[in-house]
This record gives structure tokens, sequence and C-alpha cells, in this order.
């Protein structure tokens, strides 16, 4: 009997907490209904006061950014292409035609002036040169002699004056003979580094032909060719950028030299700019682009010259002309300078403090709101 009466009191609990879980999610789908309602009612109304209600106006004005102007330095270059070379580089060249018989040096061996680079073959003139010395000996003895009698009065003039014209004759010889065997020595005309060695032993030298090249990089310099046009623009003194694409370097020099000369081939002249002693990295022949200062305003008013714009009237930017609470946006007609670099100078139209709208200038209308 005990058993039966739980039984039903679990039962009854169970039919009662169903029934209160149905009832509270009747009651929350009821609820969000309600709020559906409401919402589309809220929506409506708002869409009918924005229509009456004249106190709530919709700001048009168009977003920019500005950029007060200041003056600066403006700078224009002419830049023109150079190549590197040493202060002295060289091809040497042998004086004599002959048989490479002795190569002294190396490629990036450093050698001094008057030192040997390379010896020809001069078998053939020391022979010659000992034939003459020996004949040589024996004709100022002679002359010695006639020169002693001819002082005592002894003998005849022409004697003396015969012994006296072979003698120099052959003292003419053997210099020449000499010379032409110091010829068949190649010698460092300059001291600096050998940059290349050309012939071999063996190998027969002349002198059409370069036997080496040496080259002083104590002291560096650069030559350029320059169109004509800036003939008056460039002078020595010039201040220049000299920029190194391969090492990614910049350094300042000035215009050293600037030829009086205009090639009428390409109608261009040349100068030269010389750089300091240090030359860590460079090598003869490297690329420099040169960017000679030919104009410099130390108190410019400069803008990016895509600011710019264009209308029947002329080149104008736009300003931001602030009154009051307002900012509109104003045509400045402007009159330009020279330009470099993405940069350009303003020489009339501008002034310090000017607001230069610097970004959603474009499809802008004069006297259009705007904000920032």
């Amino acid at each position: 009997m005990k058993t039966l009466k739980l039984i039903v009191t679990i039962v009854t609990l169970a039919v009662f907490v169903l029934s209160c879980q149905s009832d509270k999610k009747a009651e929350l789908v009821k609820l969000k209904k309600e709020r559906d309602v409401l919402s589309e009612k809220i929506k409506a109304l708002e869409v009918e006061i924005a229509k009456t209600d004249t106190t709530i106006k919709e700001d048009k004005s168009r977003r920019v950014a500005i950029l007060d102007l200041k003056q600066s330095v403006f700078t224009h270059y002419v830049e023109v292409q150079g190549r590197l070379d040493g202060e002295e580089n060289l091809d040497v060249y042998p004086e004599a035609m002959g048989v490479v018989e002795v190569v002294n040096v190396k490629n990036g061996q450093n050698v001094t002036k008057g030192q040997v680079l390379a010896r020809i073959n001069d078998a053939a003139a020391r022979e010659q040169l000992k034939g003459l010395e020996t004949q040589y000996q024996f004709v100022k003895e002679t002359y010695e002699k006639q020169e002693r009698l001819w002082n005592q009065k002894i003998g005849s003039e022409i004697q003396f004056l015969q012994a006296k014209s072979q003698k120099e004759a052959l003292e003419s010889q053997l210099a020449g003979v000499r010379k032409q065997l110091d010829m068949m020595t190649i010698k460092a005309p300059i001291t600096g580094t050998v940059e290349d060695v050309a012939v071999k032993i063996g190998q027969t030298a002349s002198p059409a032909m370069p036997a080496f090249r040496v080259m002083n990089f104590s002291s560096l310099k650069i030559k350029a060719d320059v169109a004509e046009a800036y003939s008056r623009k460039i002078n020595v003194g010039d201040d220049v950028l000299v920029f190194f694409p391969d090492l990614d370097r910049e350094v300042s020099a000035k215009v050293t030299a600037a030829s009086r000369y205009i090639n009428p081939i390409n109608r261009s002249f040349s100068i030269e700019v010389r750089l300091g002693s240090e030359n860590e990295g460079y090598k003869a022949n490297m690329v420099a682009v040169l960017k000679i200062t030919d104009y410099k305003a130390n108190n410019a008013t400069v803008i990016p010259v895509n600011y710019i714009q264009t209308d029947p009237t002329g080149n104008f930017v736009y300003i931001a002309d602030i009154q009051g609470t307002k900012a509109l946006a104003k045509k400045a007609f402007i009159k330009q300078g020279q330009s470099y670099d993405g940069m350009i100078e303003i020489t009339e139209g501008l002034k310090v403090g000017d607001r230069i709208i610097s970004a959603g200038y474009l499809d802008l209308e004069d006297g259009e709101a705007i904000k920032f």
C-alpha cells in the first residue's frame, strides 16, 4: 500500500514539472513576438520623425586630410652617369718588339715607379754592344794618343780630328745600343697596383699592344659627359652627390673640372669630380650617378607634384578655408618653379600657414564643405 502511494506521488511531481516548463516556453515565445512588434513600431516612428523634424541634418562634408605649409630647402639636381677611375690608370706598352723572356709581377701586386715588370729577349743587342765596346776601347786609346801628340805639336791635325771623329761616332752608336737594350725592359711608369698582365713568357711583345695595366688608386676621380644644354649651369666648385648603385653608397663632393670643349658628335662636355683617399670597395670603371646641384633655394615653398590640378584657368591646389566652425575647399591658383624627385617649388599663390588638402582632393568642388 505504501509503495503504491510513493509511485503516485512521483508521477504527480513529474507532471507538475513538465507543465511548468511548457508554460515558460510559451511565455518566451510570446515575449519575443511582442519585442518584434515593438521594434517595427520604433523604426516606423523614427522614419516619420526624420521626415518632419528640421533639427536633424545630414552631414555631407567631404572627409579630407590637410598639410600645414612650411618653408624648406629646395634643391634641383642635374643627374648624369659617370665612371670611376684612379688618379693614374695607365696601360703599359713595350717600347720594342721581341720575345718575352721574364715576367716579374702578377695581378694585384704593388709596384713602384721604375720597377721592372718584364724583360724582352735582348741577346742580339747585347752581342752588338759587346762588339762596339771592344771597338770603342781601341778607338778611344788611338784618340788619346793622337791627342797627346797633337798637344806636343807632333803629327798632323787631320789625324787628330779623324781619331776624335771615330771616337764620337762610336760613342753615339754605343748610346743607341744601350737605349735599345733599355727599351727591352718594360718598367712601371707609376707607383701603384698591377691590374692586368697581358703578356706571357715566350710570347712576342709589340709596341702596338699593352703588356700591363698599372693603376694608382690612392686618389679617385669620376669622369662624366654632360649635355651641352647645361654648359652654363654647371661650373667648377658646384656641389655634387655621388651615388654608387653597386655599393649603395652616397658621398658628397664638388666639380673639380669642367671642359670648355663641346664634343661635336654628341654635343656634350666632360666634367671631373675628385673624391677623397677613402677607396674601400671601389673599382675602376664602376658606375657612379652624379647629382649636380644647379639650383638651390633655402626658403622655398615646396609641395608634392601630385597635389597640383588643372582647369581652364590654370594650375591650382585645394586649400582648406576655415570660416568659423565650417571648413570649405578653396582653389588656390599657383605659379610653378623648378621640380625634382616628385617635389615642386611654388613661386606664387601659396604662403606659409596655408592648409593644403593632401588627401581626398580628387573630385572636390570649389567651395565644397570639408572635414578633417
